[in-house]
């Protein structure tokens, strides 16, 4: 039976994961309900779509480093009891990354011919993305924005107002979508480019609310950024850059699984990317701790509580493997008509139906294999964290997919990526119990109860 002192911390961690899971919900629900539109376009618009998604990949890895050294940086400045470095850290991360973010999307923007020729787009598919490719990358910059302000709020152990903005940017993504694509009455719809430009509304009308709600709370400073800079740059991009390596190695990944995809036809990229944003859906939970979690460890790393830390982590794990176990399942024995909601046409929904039957069970490794990660960021070991997602992608996911492709074509592809999956959750593992658990049972450090309600 769990001891008092591990039910309230569950306690807690739940009430601070809710609210990022209910918002990741809302917020993987942009690509998800712009999919399921534009599958009723045709296979051809769905295929261009898809062919974004591992870009995609590239600019969620850039941002998601810099919220990570957010998180991890301001949340161990509070625990060491120094908020006005807290307020100079919050100011400095926004501007730096706001326009490191729009440097990123200009050089993408400038790449659109290079970067869809060598993933191998045909020339329809081509007039397709360049509709889509401008207001996407807007979209993408202001969304990005709208990410650094919510890792502030996490960094500060305030959950609930980016679950609910990210439910509301959703849901006026949702109103808009069918309008700007199909169109209503006598307006015209503009097809795949109107769902690019559902989302950038959607994303500059929370922007808003976010700046009104950041503006009534002290956690900007204006004052000592040149000297903070100075001071703190060097640890900021220390956590940044192996964290965005992390992040920018399933970007590569992803590049590399469109290509070998793109081999086996258009329906089959298609069905790849509805598979890929299901993908995240599915693991909204786990994505809800890997933004709830790590300031908490880093409160603690930076107080010195290494046992908390460890109950912390064995907690989060038991919460994964069997959420996302049940989940997979449940799911998978549901997979045609699950596919049959996203998928317009008969071989794309077939193939998706394919991808999930042996997919989804193996999400529940796959979190365990985020969560080392995520862990390994904010406690001070970024490099880590690095190994970790290349020995996941590089040492066992694309090789699996890559032979399991090769072996049995498209099923082969749904086998290889499970296989790849569960190896890499239990190598994550293996590398935790190594590396983060020794730590943990080396510190004699226990709590109390005043410090864990402090804390919570």
């Amino acid at each position: 039976m769990a001891s008092p002192q591990t039910r309230e911390m569950g306690k807690t961690l739940w009430h601070q994961t809710l609210p990022m899971a209910v918002g990741v919900m809302a917020l993987l629900g942009f690509n998800l309900i712009d999919s399921i539109f534009i599958a009723r376009l045709g296979t051809q618009p769905l295929a261009a779509q898809s062919f974004t998604f591992p870009v995609a990949t590239v600019i969620i890895g850039v941002q998601v480093g810099f919220g990570i050294a957010i998180a991890a940086l301001i949340s161990r400045a509070l625990g060491a009891d120094e908020p006005a470095r807290a307020r100079r850290l919050g100011s400095l991360v926004l501007l730096g990354g706001s326009a490191a973010m729009l440097l990123l999307l200009v050089v993408l923007w400038l790449l659109e011919p290079i970067i869809f020729r060598l993933l191998g787009a045909n020339e329809a598919t081509m007039v397709l993305i360049h509709q889509y490719w401008g207001p996407w990358l807007l979209a993408s910059w202001i969304g990005a924005l709208l990410y650094l302000g919510y890792s502030l709020f996490r960094a500060h152990g305030e959950t609930r107002l980016p679950g609910r903005m990210m439910v509301l940017t959703s849901l006026i993504n949702l109103v808009l979508d069918p309008v700007l694509i199909f169109g209503v009455g006598p307006f015209k719809g503009w097809g795949l480019a109107g769902a690019a430009w559902a989302t950038l509304i959607a994303f500059v009308i929370g922007l808003l609310v976010l700046a009104k709600s950041l503006s009534r709370r002290d956690w900007l400073s204006a004052s000592g950024l040149r000297q903070e800079a100075g001071v703190s740059l060097t640890r900021f991009m220390s956590i940044a850059l192996p964290a965005m390596a992390s992040q920018l190695l399933p970007a590569v990944s992803a590049l590399a699984a469109t290509g070998i995809v793109a081999r086996l036809g258009e329906a089959a990229v298609a069905a790849w990317g509805l598979a890929a944003r299901l993908e995240t859906f599915v693991i909204l939970v786990v994505l809800g701790l890997t933004m709830s979690l790590p300031p908490w460890l880093g409160r603690s790393f930076g107080a010195g509580h290494w046992q908390e830390i460890r109950a912390l982590m064995n907690l989060a794990a038991r919460v994964v493997l069997v959420w996302q176990l049940v989940l997979g399942i449940v799911l998978s024995a549901a997979a045609m008509p699950l596919a049959g909601l996203l998928a317009g046409n008969e071989e794309v929904r077939s193939m998706l139906a394919m991808l999930l039957h042996f997919m989804l069970p193996s999400y529940a490794f796959l979190g365990i294999c985020m969560l080392v990660v995520s862990a390994c960021n904010a406690l001070g070991w970024p490099r880590r964290a690095v190994t970790v997602s290349f020995m996941r992608l590089f040492v066992c996911y694309l090789p699996c997919l890559s032979l399991g492709a090769w072996l049995g074509g498209f099923m082969g592809l749904g086998i290889g990526a499970a296989i790849g999956n569960v190896l890499a959750g239990v190598l994550a593992w293996w590398s935790y119990r190594r590396i983060l658990g020794d730590k943990g049972r080396e510190s004699g450090d226990m709590i109390s109860s005043q410090q864990h309600e402090r804390l919570s």
